[in-house]
């Protein structure tokens, strides 16, 4: 009987859950995942619980968990680690480049069309790509930021 009413206070608590995964999610089928998910912990662990204990404030908490285990796992799994010697594997290029502005020209080109520039515009525009911040760049050359 206790069982019985363990699962229907679960299955009131639905709304609430699903409420609370979208806000941790921003995304409806991640929410759906994540209330699933936090379903089927919460009945495994069934024998865990204690009726003095509030239970949304349990059940939501295992919710932030499993989100906060997957966002973790996540994170690691996108991490890439280069055992080869020398890193080698690290040194490679990833792609081509051409997807970018840069990659389509030739340093050649660049530097062709940023010694273009009038001197007011290329020695500012030079200074900011060597990584000089506004405020420096402003103080050095004597213009307003």
């Amino acid at each position: 009987m206790a069982n019985e009413r363990f699962q229907s206070k679960l299955i009131e608590l639905q709304s609430n859950m699903l409420n609370f995964a979208y806000i941790l999610t921003s995304n409806r089928d991640d929410a759906y995942d994540l209330m699933q998910d936090t379903m089927l912990k919460v009945l495994d662990n069934e024998d865990k619980y204690t009726d003095n204990v509030n239970f949304k404030g349990w059940v939501l908490t295992i919710m932030r968990n499993i989100f906060i285990n997957g966002y973790r796992k996540a994170s690691r799994a996108s991490v890439v680690v280069d055992r080869s010697e020398d890193m080698y594997l690290l040194n490679l290029p990833q792609d081509s480049g051409v997807s970018t502005p840069e990659g389509s020209m030739t340093v050649k080109e660049i530097n062709a069309l940023v010694n273009s520039f009038e001197e007011e515009y290329r020695v500012p525009f030079t200074m900011h790509l060597a990584g000089y911040k506004y405020q420096e760049i402003a103080e050095k050359i004597g213009l307003p930021l």
